[in-house]
Order: C-alpha cells, then structure tokens, then sequence
C-alpha cells in the first residue's frame, strides 16, 4: 500500500478535510510524523513523512542532518518535478503549525523546520518566516520552545529585514539569557553573539537592560557550556565597541545596561576573568584570556603604539 493510500486511509478515518486544504494537510502530515509510521522499503527512502520523520528524530538526539542530505540527493535524482515541488511545499508549510493552540505542535513544527534548514532550497524558504518565529520566542514564556526556535534561528542567516523586530524582542532574548534553564540561556547567548556583529544592532545590545546579577552568568560554578558562549559574546561586544566605527559615536548607556554590566567603572568583569583563567575546562580558559586580551587593547592597536591605560578594564599588575 502506498504512502498516499495510507494518508487517504487516515484522513477517511478521522474525517480530516481533503488533503488539498493548506492547514488540513500540514496538520495531517503532522499527525503522521507523531504516530511514527513505518515506511517499508524502497518506499521509506523518497517518502516525505520518512524524511520528516527522520528529520525530527536526529534532531531530537541532536545529530547532524547528514543522512537526510542523502536522502534528498538520492529524491531529486529519482523523483519528477511534481514529486520534488510537493515535497518542498509540504514541508515548508509546517509554518502554518506554528499558528497552532497547542505549544507541543508549535515545537515540532519548529523541530521540523530546523531539520530542514540546512539545504539551501529550503533554508531560502523558511528564512522568510524568521520574524513569526521571533514573535513566538519573544510572546510565549516555554523553556522547550524558546530552545526550538532559537536552534532555528541560529541554523539560518538572518536578513537585514529581520533586524527591527531583533530590536524588538532584544529584551526578551536577554530575559531568556538570564533565566535558569542552560539550554535556552546557551542558544540565546548564541544568537546574540551572532547580532553583536551587526554593526546596526551592536549599540541596541549594548544598551539592552540586564538584572544587577547580570554577572553571575561568567561564575565559575556555571556549566563550561554556558560559561564558554558568554565569555564569547562578552568578547564580541568588547570587539565591536572598540572598533573604529563604533567609536567614531559619543554613546549613552542606561545605567543597567550590558554596556554597564560588563564594560562600567563599577563593573567587577575583571574579577570575574581573573577567576576563570583557572577554570578546570581548557575551552573556558583560553576564552577567558581572549576577553582579557580584547578588554586591553582596542581593534586599531596595529596602528598605535601602545595600547592606553584608559582603555583596560585590569589595574596595573593584573
């Protein structure tokens, strides 16, 4: 029995609208993937449901999309244009999910479209649904669903019309960067990384305001995984506000800001880094020696003779 006449069999049985209707077929497909149909073969190896189900169980053990790869070489060299076209559409339109009531469907949805997000053909597409997903990141407070859309997120390049509802849901990325779950916090800080080489968005990160325990995320009693991915952010920012083009600006920064945080007179980040140069994890070490680095000298030092007292974070013999 084909893959068709199974999802037909399925959509008589639980009088499902026809398989033609947009959200009626995504959820379908949805249904499907969740019930883990066994495909036998060949048929397992071209069928989409396969595909998508494959996808969202190496996603989910955190594994590389590698097989899935083949497998769609292996579809476009077998498959028609029709076949092909499906497919795509199919998948693609998992986006319509993310309108879904039930939070559990919005994260598989996204699951799905992180699979997927690594082939250009699809990655094209789904990058065009960046700010819904910023919206739900932003909106709904779900630990799972943060940690779904922000793997998203950081698996596509995020155009420049996306940056005015990056400023917009900056406070909520650094609500989630600050909260107690490691994962979300980790993908969050990732993100931000990312955005810090935005020259547009470097001053709105900055100024973004943070809890007065802001620093507690560079203590040594942090996972090294945390601790590893804010020491690089913490170097980025220091990177980005000492270039020439940044400084070229007279900035104003709240008084809680990041900017004040990490970069202030009154900012203990030095103590901070002194501590984790002896962080029993080798990554958090040599990460920390790169911030302390950054913090010493300015991005032009090449053109300079030396690196003035005024821009080092460290008292003389630190």
């Amino acid at each position: 029995m084909s893959i068709l006449q199974r999802l037909r069999q399925m959509d008589i049985r639980k009088g499902v609208v026809s398989l033609a209707t947009g959200a009626g077929a995504i959820y379908l497909l949805y249904k499907a993937i969740r019930a883990g149909i066994r495909c036998k073969p060949p048929l397992c190896s071209a069928s989409p449901i396969c595909i998508a189900r494959l996808a969202i169980e190496r996603e989910r053990h955190g594994r590389d999309s590698g097989e899935l790869r083949r497998l769609l070489t292996s579809l476009e060299c077998k498959q028609d244009e029709y076949a092909k076209s499906m497919i795509l559409h199919s998948i693609t339109r998992c986006v319509y999910l993310l309108d879904d009531k039930d939070n559990s469907v919005k994260i598989q949805a996204l699951n799905t479209l992180k699979a997927f997000s690594g082939i250009r053909k699809f990655r094209l597409k789904i990058q065009e649904h960046s700010i819904k997903v910023l919206e739900l990141i932003s909106t709904i407070w779900d630990s799972e669903l943060h940690i779904s859309g922000l793997r998203l997120l950081n698996n596509l390049p995020l155009p420049d019309f996306v940056h005015p509802q990056l400023r917009r849901v900056m406070p909520a990325l650094m609500e989630i960067l600050q909260s107690d779950y490691i994962l979300a916090q980790v993908q969050a800080v990732r993100l931000l990384s990312n955005l810090a080489q935005k020259n547009d968005l470097l001053y709105d990160i900055l100024n973004c305001q943070v809890h007065s325990n802001f620093l507690n995320l560079f203590q040594s009693t942090q996972p090294g995984s945390l601790l590893f991915e804010v020491l690089v952010f913490a170097e980025r920012l220091s990177e980005g506000r000492s270039s020439p083009h940044y400084r070229a600006v007279k900035w104003h920064y709240n008084q809680q800001s990041v900017h004040e945080a990490l970069f202030g007179d009154d900012s203990r980040l030095a103590d901070r880094l002194l501590a984790l140069v002896i962080h029993p994890e080798e990554d958090v070490q040599i990460q920390a020696c790169k911030v302390i680095v950054s913090l010493q000298c300015p991005q032009d030092v090449g053109v300079r003779p030396s690196c003035p007292p005024s821009h080092s974070c460290f008292n003389p013999g630190e």
